[in-house]
């Protein structure tokens, strides 16, 4: 990362923030990526003792890849200088390693990458937010620029191309036509599944439906089934059947299975005409109504209400909000579920890199002229998040090889994305990831009633994965030190879905770590007692739930007659696009 006279002429504390007012000013930094960068620039050209360390390192490590380099070229054996990351694998293809020249392309690459996302990450003066961030955009450059992208740099690529003749190129060239109608770089094709069909099939009834929510009761399947129902509260970001997608992966299935009486919410997709909805209407037009239908039609005084990502921080919200404002022995709710959850957004992970005030003002103006916000827009930030995987992986595969995206249920669910009313996405930004005001005793006023998580003493199960990149499993852990009831805390292998969907299978494909959790708990000290199991968390979660639901009993109707069945399961809203 070397910066010429010319460089460092740009390069006066003056231009910099002149340049860093402007990008701001005129709107061109939507997703906070100038000013990080022009402030990692600046940060490097006022401490020139420790540039020049970095230079001095720099040189080093180009020496040393210069003398592999030589003995590589000259058939010599010699150790790779530059090593991938673990789960970087668009190098694993043999020949980057067994020939030279490319060996030495790869290495080169690598050096270059390692060094100034190095250097980025160690920039003097700097926050650690704004290093997070400058390395963040700078990787995304380095990303899109790595020689497997290209065809003529990725030798795999034109040995697909010689030995079909051309075939592969034609096939990638028809893919990217695709992609390019299709405004998206697709990960799986959109004739794979159907909703209804071959995704969310699990037979039951809708018995709610407002302006803003389906509910779906679901039809048991066993003979008897216990007292207390549960409720699952879903994200409105992501469409509900990602919790139903195929008989063996469904934890609705599941649940049934196991005796309980399940429902679930499914969020309109709202299009301008819902522009003014907000967060208090989620919550009770939405969740609270919700849970109105779920006791009359089970005819019990109480559920179990699970709720999951946002679904889950709306969830705590309404569990504040009903302690406050309904004695203890009155709240409708008998305990409390999260899966993979914050409250707590002082380290939102990830997503973090789109959030400044900036981004926001920019985003709020955005919604107000569409009276939404898109869900592809979100969809390909959280992309980004992930852009080898998600993103170059299949423009590589897709255009340069010629291969097709295969079926993936998880895929085709990431990509049927929602909408956000302006309203309430506006509010929700603002209020919890900007000014953290969920965590805040009484900071916030939800339809009446301040809101203090304290005041949540029912018992609460919380789920995280310790590969969550969108909701960190450290900070979802905070839930515990906020909430006042008992806790159980789990910590389960694999990501924000695959760690959730973790159905039951033998022999065991994952793993949990379970225990208790206090008030004053950080997550190290959890994890250090925690029981290490192997196998899946939905085992566990029975072990607890079961025994706090009551006695099991003939099911209830599928409907009543305030409740009456609208429509067949999945219902009518998850089809909206």
């Amino acid at each position: 990362m070397t910066i010429s006279k010319h460089t460092m002429a740009a390069l006066t504390p003056q231009h910099t923030f002149r340049a860093m007012h402007e990008a701001v000013e005129a709107n061109v930094d939507p997703m906070g990526m100038t000013v990080p960068l022009l402030h990692a620039q600046l940060a490097w050209a006022t401490h020139p003792q420790e540039l020049a360390e970095a230079a001095s390192e720099f040189s080093t490590r180009m020496l040393a890849l210069q003398w592999h380099s030589w003995q590589r070229m000259l058939g010599l054996a010699s150790e790779d200088v530059e090593l991938a990351n673990p789960d970087d694998t668009r190098f694993a293809d043999p020949v980057w390693k067994e020939s030279a020249t490319w060996d030495v392309a790869k290495e080169w690459y690598l050096m270059t990458t390692h060094h100034i996302q190095d250097m980025l990450f160690k920039s003097p003066g700097m926050s650690n937010r704004d290093r997070r961030r400058a390395a963040f955009w700078w990787r995304e450059w380095l990303n899109a620029m790595a020689p497997t992208n290209f065809l003529l740099t990725n030798p795999i690529a034109m040995k697909k191309a010689v030995e079909s003749n051309g075939e592969s190129l034609m096939r990638g060239m028809k893919i990217f036509i695709d992609d390019l109608q299709a405004g998206n770089i697709r990960m799986t094709r959109p004739d794979d599944f159907k909703v209804g069909t071959n995704l969310a099939t699990t037979p039951g009834k809708v018995v709610l439906q407002n302006r803003l929510l389906e509910v779906i009761h679901y039809t048991p399947t066993a003979t008897e089934t216990y007292r207390t129902p549960i409720l699952i509260v879903t994200p409105w970001i992501n469409k509900f059947y990602i919790l139903d997608l195929t008989p063996k992966k469904s934890i609705i299935k599941f649940l049934l299975g196991q005796g309980f009486d399940v429902y679930i919410t499914s969020w309109k997709n709202p299009d301008a005409s819902m522009a003014d909805v907000g967060f208090d209407d989620y919550l009770t037009e939405g969740i609270g109504a919700a849970i109105e239908a779920v006791r009359s039609v089970s005819k019990s005084d109480k559920v179990h209400a699970a709720g999951y990502c946002i679904g889950g921080a709306a969830l705590a919200a309404y569990m504040a909000w009903a302690n406050r404002k309904y004695a203890a022995k009155d709240v409708p709710v008998a305990s409390a579920t999260f899966f993979t959850t914050l409250v707590d957004y002082h380290k939102p992970g990830d997503i973090e890199v789109f959030l400044d005030e900036g981004s926001f003002h920019f985003l709020s103006r955005k919604m107000e002229e569409k009276g939404f916000l898109d869900g592809k827009e979100m969809a390909a930030a959280f992309r980004l998040l992930r852009s080898n995987p998600l993103i170059w992986h299949y423009v590589v595969h897709g255009y340069l090889y010629g291969e097709a995206p295969p079926p993936f249920d998880v895929l085709f669910w990431n990509m049927d994305t929602t909408r956000m009313p302006a309203k309430m996405h506006t509010w929700y930004l603002r209020n919890l990831y900007l000014d953290n005001k969920l965590i805040k005793k009484d900071a916030l006023e939800v339809a009446g009633q301040p809101i203090d998580l304290t005041r949540i003493t029912q018992p609460v199960y919380s789920v995280s994965a310790a590969d969550d990149h969108i909701a960190p499993w450290k900070q979802t852990f905070r839930l515990h030190n906020l909430v006042s009831g008992p806790k159980r805390n789990v910590l389960s292998s694999s990501g924000h879905i695959l760690g959730i969907v973790n159905p039951v299978v033998n022999p065991p494909k994952r793993e949990y770590w379970v225990g208790s959790a206090e008030r004053h708990d950080s997550p190290e000290e959890w994890q250090e007692r925690a029981e290490h199991c192997a196998g899946s968390w939905w085992e566990d979660w029975m072990r607890w739930i079961k025994p706090q639901s009551g006695a099991l009993g003939k099911p209830q109707a599928m409907a009543n007659k305030a409740y009456p069945a609208k429509a067949d399961a999945p219902g009518t809203y998850v089809l909206e696009s």
